[in-house]
């Protein structure tokens, strides 16, 4: 595996405006699961840029849903590093790092080998993974394991210095 540390470093997140109370929340993903997180694994799903993190918020979606847009602020240990796949310095499971996941869990009911790459590299104690997005061309996202990156001395905070977002979910109870 091929690793790099970003340092320093903005990164962008689209939330469901439901969930906003909570922006360094992973328990969505852990729920459903994500491209390299298994179900009840918590994952933060991030993006270098503002577009990118909208478009994977849209997804295949014609229409663009409600979101609140956050920006991030993280100190980065060693990610492993998908965009340098082209060096040949990997095993040939990670050629198929963008399956459909979703396909493979839900219609044909077998693990993705995705959650295989995620369990990689946290066995090799790597706090996340850098990779070219697939629903923006150009542009690129993050996961990070949360519990692994405070670990490896990792940061990562919400931008909110006026307090703008919700402090719990009662605005969404009548």
């Amino acid at each position: 595996m091929i690793a790099d540390s970003p340092g320093s470093i903005d990164l962008y997140r689209a939330l469901t405006p439901r969930w906003a109370f909570t922006p360094l929340s992973g328990a969505g993903a852990a729920k459903a699961g994500g491209r390299f997180n298994r179900q009840g694994l918590e994952a933060l799903y991030l993006s270098l840029d503002a577009a990118t993190a909208i478009a994977e918020y849209q997804q295949t979606s014609q229409r663009l849903p409600p979101l609140t847009l956050c920006e991030y602020r993280a100190t980065l240990p060693a990610l492993v590093d998908l965009r340098r796949l082209e060096e040949g310095q990997w095993d040939s499971i990670w050629q198929d790092w963008a399956c459909d996941w979703r396909a493979s869990l839900f219609e044909h009911h077998i693990e993705p080998s995705t959650w295989t790459m995620g369990d990689m590299v946290l066995d090799a104690g790597y706090s996340g993974i850098i990779f070219p997005s697939l629903a923006h061309p150009g542009g690129t996202n993050v996961v990070l394991y949360l519990d692994t990156l405070q670990q490896a001395g990792g940061t990562i905070a919400i931008n909110d210095p006026d307090g703008r977002l919700p402090k719990d979910d009662s605005s969404w109870h009548p």
